[in-house]
């Protein structure tokens, strides 16, 4: 954790100087993403709040009374509960931190991309043994209640989301495991995210059971195509929205348009929705990570969705999840 420390250590000056550019005299963190990137947790220990300012930061569970006195403008975590909000007594204007940190967060450090990419390789891991699972049969609540005990096993340090949908199911982008049983001639739509130490991934695969619908290999096809123009796309200096054209062009062009899901993509690291954002024109550089997203949902028959951890680096995108593979075909 050396390097870790050593990070947060030399980026306590950029968060200062963002936070005079700002005009923000102090930052009041609770737990979350911001927290951590700031060291909360690990160098402050049972700390309720994070407070930094220009001469001290510190975990505290009496954020007011580390605030300058005078104090005009206060950046507050925006994971921040109502009553923490209306507990800080602060007499102060109070705005988002995100205004002061999310630009520091977008380029991670070598330490922090190895991290994202161990959490991507145990996302993935899980998914990979999830398919000598036995399906038929089963239900989608079951099935997710399996697969959230084999993530905790890796490593898991908190499972975010984890989906699980079958024939129909997956073709709602927001589908929560249910009772539908899972029979032979199903498409499957699987997904896990979570933190693996500190560090957020997510990873979607596509299976089909015994054999797979009329049309969905076609469709699947479409959406791993996306996916490989969108890496294409991935350079450093290009435009993150160049990756969503990217996209939208392939599955545009191959009639499924009106079918696929507007979002693309999100950075993630230290949060599971952080920048870049794929439909903004943030420019890529080294140090950005991100899940690529693609999916096309056709209502009430199926959907296929495919998502990985990509790293930008100076020569171009790195899966850091292995890709998606061709369809892969469940035989119990």
């Amino acid at each position: 954790m050396l390097a870790a420390r050593t990070g947060v250590t030399a980026r306590l000056d950029a968060v200062r100087a963002a936070m005079a550019e700002a005009g923000v005299d102090a930052l009041v963190l609770r737990p979350s993403p911001d927290f951590r990137f700031l060291g909360g947790g690990d160098g402050f220990p049972g700390a309720a709040f994070l407070v930094v300012t220009r001469d001290v930061v510190a975990g505290t569970g009496d954020p007011a009374g580390l605030v300058p006195e005078g104090a005009r403008r206060v950046g507050v975590d925006p994971e921040m509960r109502v009553r923490e909000l209306f507990g800080l007594a602060i007499e102060a204007e109070l705005v988002p931190a995100s205004a002061v940190l999310a630009p520091l967060r977008l380029r991670k450090e070598p330490y922090e991309v190895a991290a994202v990419g161990r959490a991507a390789a145990c996302a993935e891991a899980v998914l990979r043994q999830a398919r000598e699972l036995a399906w038929y049969g089963a239900t989608e609540r079951a099935m997710a209640a399996a697969l959230r005990v084999m993530a905790l096993e890796s490593g898991c340090e908190e499972v975010l989301s984890l989906r699980v949908a079958a024939g129909e199911h997956t073709a709602r982008a927001a589908h929560v495991p249910g009772d539908r049983l899972i029979n032979p001639g199903d498409a499957l739509l699987v997904s896990l995210c979570g933190r693996w130490d500190g560090y957020c991934a997510e990873v979607a695969r596509v299976f089909a059971v015994a054999e797979p619908p009329e049309d969905f290999e076609a469709m699947y096809s479409v959406v791993l195509a996306a996916h490989g123009a969108a890496l294409a796309a991935a350079r450093p200096s290009a435009p993150a929205s160049d990756v969503a054209r990217a996209v939208g062009d392939v599955i545009d062009g191959s009639g499924y348009g009106r079918f696929a899901s507007p979002h693309i993509g999100r950075g993630v690291g230290l949060g599971p929705d952080e920048g870049p954002r794929l439909a903004e024109d943030t420019p890529l550089a080294p140090g950005m990570t991100f899940c690529l997203e693609p999916a096309i949902y056709v209502p009430d028959l199926f959907g296929a969705r495919v998502a990985d951890v990509v790293a930008c680096t100076e020569t171009g995108p790195l899966v850091l999840s292995g890709g998606p593979p061709a369809l892969h075909v469940l035989d119990r």
